[in-house]
């Protein structure tokens, strides 16, 4: 049975940028603090420890008892609640959408790594307590992008319209999609257990983040994972000060725009705007905008004056909601944060963020790519097997694939470079001659060479396909195989949804994901069920 490691940087499947990362290219330094490695975690510890406002421990773990007081959680998690309260207490993190019923695979593979992490800290340092926290993007509006999830090839969605942040919408219209899930599943146990955790998610609980706190703990609170629901007023009194601030002098504009220069040769992830703070009630999530002196609520008749924002923050910050750029300052000022755990994308966009946690004096965190997994059935790898092919294969675009293929099963050589290049020498030789006769002969000589490489490339071609209709039936099963794997071509772990795995194989799941994910090794796990 197949068993290769695939680092990152070879599975094809990551940015420039994060290769760069991932290979400490000298020109990133400057853009992060320290390197992921379980040796940096002791400075960053230090630096945290010393940088972090202490008065904020109590508050925190007093607005997490508040959040989980009508939570049936684990000993361990309500340990780690009051754990962090200690001065020897840090967090490792990471977020994430709202997604129903968890969405995509890689929603697990987030928190199983920050709950390994945790361990291996503990492990490494045992004077020190490190909880796992799941930050709940309660206060995004992306409603798109989190209203449904796939199963089996079909996608489950909640016909619902949101204007507002999303963890305060309500689970109205929930039941038909139970309804449309139950349907697919079919009977049995599992079957069962699935759906009895969407009803008691979904259907018990009146909104969203209510709804994914329910299904995040009933997955992982057995771990002591904490689930942090920052749309809320007396975290945002904490925060107070930075939205001053950028209600003021717009900094984090100015800072992540000279960023934007030294990562020109990338794509640039997030574009700053002038002030990066959201206005939000029930159902309003609207841009704040500075114009002549006034502060305008976007798509709104609200306008204020400089004391009049000033005052609103005072009295109502949960009013103001940090965007892209803000939230993982945010996220930092109130968390004792050591590390963030995030996807490719994520970890670009806090790569443009240093400056401006340097400014406003936020020790910036390790920023650690989350783990990848393939999940393949003992099946598919026999298939593998027999097919010949490597994990390394079959991470390869299809038809790159199909084509080694092809050359590997033809008894005749389908590469006609050798017979290109004997042709181009010759031609040479001749343009040389003509270059000393007239134009028109080493015209002709020219277009006489172009033709003869173009019918060579044809002949390939043509050779090519005959060849591909010879192994058709095996090419076919190698395309299939691979389409399973990843479907429409593209990772299985943000298309699929964990409930098609559990349904075979239960608890088994989460037990491998915590076996065999290794946070700070850099490779794409593939693990076979």
């Amino acid at each position: 049975m197949p068993s290769d490691c695939i680092s990152y940087q070879n599975s094809g499947y990551f940015t420039p940028l994060i290769v760069d990362y991932l290979n400490q290219k000298e020109n990133l330094k400057e853009l992060y603090n320290r390197f992921p490695s379980i040796e940096n975690f002791k400075e960053q510890i230090k630096e945290k420890q010393q940088n972090y406002n202490s008065g904020f421990r109590s508050i925190l773990s007093g607005v997490l008892q508040e959040q989980y007081k009508n939570t049936d959680t684990s000993a361990l998690t309500q340990k780690n609640i009051s754990l962090l309260k200690d001065e020897n207490t840090f967090t490792i993190t990471t977020g994430h959408q709202l997604n129903l019923f968890t969405g995509p695979l890689y929603f697990l593979y987030k928190i199983v790594s920050t709950i390994n992490l945790t361990e291996q800290l503990k492990i490494q340092y045992p004077d020190y307590n490190f909880v796992p926290v799941y930050w709940m993007a309660t206060e995004d509006h992306d409603f798109e992008e989190i209203n449904y999830f796939n199963f089996r090839d079909k996608k489950i969605k909640w016909a619902k319209e949101s204007s507002g942040p999303v963890g305060r919408l309500n689970t109205n219209g929930l039941d038909a999609v139970l309804t449309a899930f139950t349907k697919e599943m079919g009977a049995g146990d599992n079957a069962k257990t699935l759906t009895a955790l969407f009803e008691k998610a979904y259907i018990e609980h009146t909104n969203l983040a209510d709804a994914t706190r329910y299904l995040a703990n009933a997955l992982f609170s057995e771990k002591g994972l904490v689930i942090i629901d920052a749309d809320n007023k007396e975290l945002k009194k904490l925060f107070l000060p930075h939205i001053k601030e950028e209600l003021l002098h717009q900094t984090s504009h100015t800072k992540v725009a000279e960023t934007a220069s030294l990562l020109k040769e990338y794509n640039i992830q997030v574009n700053p705007r002038e002030i990066n703070l959201f206005y939000i009630e029930d159902n309003l999530r609207e841009r704040i905008i500075l114009q002549d002196g006034t502060y305008y609520v976007n798509n709104t008749q609200l306008q204020f004056t400089q004391e009049e924002i000033l005052d609103l923050a005072e009295s109502n910050p949960e009013r103001f909601s940090p965007n892209v750029i803000m939230r993982p300052l945010y996220q930092e000022v109130i968390l004792s944060n050591l590390c963030y755990i995030g996807g490719g994308g994520e970890i670009a966009y806090w790569l443009e963020l240093k400056s401006y946690f340097d400014a406003a004096k936020v020790t910036f965190p390790i920023l650690l790519l989350r783990n990848s997994v393939l999940l393949a059935t003992k099946k598919q790898a026999e298939k593998l097997d027999k097919l010949n092919l490597t994990w390394n294969d079959i991470f390869s675009r299809q038809q790159e694939l199909l084509n080694q293929k092809i050359k590997e099963y033809s008894k005749f050589e389908l590469d006609f470079s050798e017979q290109k290049d004997f042709l181009k020498n010759q031609f040479e030789k001749l343009a040389a001659t003509a270059q000393e006769t007239d134009a028109s002969f080493y015209g002709a000589v020219m277009a006489q060479q172009t033709k003869q490489l173009k019918g060579l490339d044809n002949l390939e071609k043509k050779l090519t396909r005959a060849e591909k209709r010879i192994h058709a039936d095996k090419l076919a099963r190698i395309a299939e195989l691979q389409n399973q794997l990843f479907p429409g071509q593209g990772l299985q772990e943000r298309k699929v949804n964990f409930s098609e795995f559990y349904l075979e194989f239960d608890g088994a799941l989460l037990e491998r994901l915590f076996t065999e994910l290794k946070p700070l090794q850099q490779e794409f796990n593939v693990i076979v069920l």
